[in-house]
């Protein structure tokens, strides 16, 4: 079943360590401070966009290819790699054991079409993440 889900998936960073038996870890491609409020009424006619700055990586070492986020607690916003083609149902988008087991989350999902901006809450403590980290896991939804 997750052979099937992950020919809906595009953008892959390394296929072979990404799909495994329980679904497709999916990679962070940038993470976002909201600077300037959103607003939502009812009917959608004072709908506004939250204004997203993005955030910088910084090498650790000189000659490292990607970049670390070192991220202070608080709330982000996180972007993937990857995109959803042809979706033939719903599947389910959860944090990955390793996020969580570091404190961070993100809300599980449900998801049909397309993969949104995910709110990302980070411990006091705060947590390092690196360029292309695996950070989610989507799931198949029921059959």
């Amino acid at each position: 079943m997750t052979e099937g889900l992950a020919e809906n998936v595009e953008g892959l960073v390394h296929e072979p360590s990404q799909v495994h038996e329980h679904g497709v870890d999916l990679t962070v491609s940038a993470i976002y401070e909201v600077t300037a409020a959103g607003r939502l009424d009812f009917g959608g006619d004072e709908l506004a966009d939250a204004e997203l700055s993005p955030l910088a990586t910084e090498l650790r070492e000189p000659d490292d290819e990607f970049g670390w986020w070192e991220l202070a607690g608080g709330q982000y916003v996180i972007q993937h790699n990857e995109f959803l083609v042809d979706l033939e149902g719903p599947a389910v988008l959860q944090p990955t054991n390793e996020l969580l087991a570091r404190g961070g989350t993100h809300p599980t999902l449900w998801v049909h079409s397309h993969l949104p901006l995910v709110p990302l809450t980070v411990p006091d403590g705060g947590v390092g993440i690196k360029e292309n980290a695996r950070i989610s896991t989507l799931l198949p939804g029921p059959v």
